[in-house]
């Protein structure tokens, strides 16, 4: 019993070597951590101040100011009348406005549905001559639109599809004179030019999202593939398009974006015309607010553009984060 008790006596402390004890931690060190926590956010913030106030000010002051004045019936000058949903009202039962809306989602199939279809098929092809002068060339010049102001491409392509236009003139030389007309004058063509007019202009974007993709799918799958029997169209359906899930999601949205919010290319080359043919939700709430001085209506017209636009993106970004996880 006493050698027991004399060598617990004598047993050194436990935790340095050579039996020295660690000092207990201080009351002060144990609070400076939570401090250096809190300084460590605190911090973060301060650098995110600066951007977090801009888009408040010029992204969430816009939009609750919009949703406030599609409540009222207001000039923009004098004093605004509260007219509650009336002008939401208007909206979905206004036949010209509904007309305006469809219009907008029948661009939606030229300015996203056949670029990213197109931009498969032209990925897929410059993919094999990605290594060649031909490929090079053909991707500088499917992406030249991206860097072409839309004002310009506009006022281009206003005059190719004029009556006297290029376009024209190239159906009159092959002897195709009797279907020539004003395609961006008469109502039976001119939305589908103007859908034209998105084609051009997105499928470069299109081809250079999807072709990016391309190079991230390992080759070792096309040689699988390969083995197997499969044929160029097997290996686009099985290997290439499930490996472009996310990147066709990108394409849909920000092409689905630019339809639904498309206003330059319309303003400069029809003006909406002829009639409400080709006039978009976009050049209208410009009208309301600027020409007829509607600032409700145009502010609500505003609003249901945008649930519009979150009514088709958000489905989209939902099957492709499930396809992430």
């Amino acid at each position: 019993m006493t050698s027991a008790r004399h060598d617990a006596r004598v047993r050194p402390p436990r935790g340095r070597p050579g039996g020295v004890a660690e000092p207990a931690p201080s009351s002060s060190s144990r609070t400076s951590r939570p401090r250096r926590g809190r300084r460590a956010r605190w911090s973060g913030w301060l650098y995110v101040l600066p951007a977090l106030a801009v888009y408040g000010v010029f992204v969430l002051r816009p939009l609750l100011l919009t949703l406030q004045y599609s409540l009222y019936r207001w000039d923009g000058i004098g004093v605004a009348q509260f007219t509650g949903l009336d002008n939401y009202v208007t909206v979905l039962s206004d036949s010209d406005l509904l007309k305006i809306i469809s219009n907008a989602l029948i661009l939606i199939v030229f300015f996203s549905f056949i670029p990213v279809g197109l931009g498969l098929v032209v990925a897929g092809l410059i993919r094999r001559l990605a290594n060649s002068p031909l490929g090079t060339v053909t991707r500088t010049v499917l992406f030249l639109p991206q860097v072409i102001p839309l004002v310009a491409a506009g006022i281009a392509w206003s005059w190719v599809l004029s009556a006297t236009g290029m376009a024209n003139q190239f159906l009159s030389g092959i002897g195709l004179g009797g279907v020539t007309r004003s395609w961006l004058g008469e109502f039976d063509t001119a939305l589908p030019s103007v859908g034209l007019i998105g084609v051009w202009v997105l499928l470069g974007l299109c081809t250079m999202l999807l072709l990016t993709g391309m190079s991230k799918i390992d080759p070792s799958l096309y040689d699988a593939a390969s083995i197997d029997g499969a044929g160029p169209v097997r290996q686009f359906l099985a290997v290439t398009l499930p490996g472009l899930r996310q990147e066709i999601g990108v394409c849909l949205t920000v092409t689905i974006i630019a339809a639904l919010a498309s206003f330059d290319i319309v303003y400069i080359s029809t003006g909406g015309g002829p009639g409400l043919q080709t006039t978009v939700p976009g050049l209208e709430i410009y009208r309301l607010a600027f020409a007829q001085r509607q600032v409700g209506l145009a502010s609500a017209l505003s609003v249901v553009l945008m649930l519009l636009v979150l009514i088709c993106i958000l489905p989209i970004q939902r099957l492709t984060r499930k396809e992430r996880g």
